[in-house]
């Protein structure tokens, strides 16, 4: 692999998810006032459409399914975080 992240790779779930939870974590002290769950949503959606801009299947069927497929890559991206940390403490992490 030549590229840390590629388009093509940000188009798919396990990229975009992978690429959110990272962007995610740096960006989170940014935005303090923003839940993170809501900060990891937004995320995914521009990269999803940018992703499918560069790659050259954003079209409008695409488009409409882009903050829906943002939902799951945002669950998922938050899930993993926090089974990570769930397994550094050796306990449930408190959401609250």
């Amino acid at each position: 692999m030549n590229e840390f992240f590629a388009w093509s790779t940000l188009v798919t779930f396990t990229g975009c998810s992978a690429a959110t939870g990272i962007i995610t974590q740096f960006l989170k002290n940014s935005f303090q006032k923003l839940p993170t769950q809501w900060l990891s949503y937004f995320i995914a959606v521009v990269i999803l459409y940018a992703a499918t801009y560069f790659t050259g299947a954003l079209t409008l069927s695409a488009a409409a399914a882009i903050p829906l497929n943002a939902i799951l890559v945002a669950l998922s991206s938050n899930g993993a975080y926090s089974a990570v940390l769930r397994v550094k403490t050796g306990k449930p992490v408190d959401k609250a």
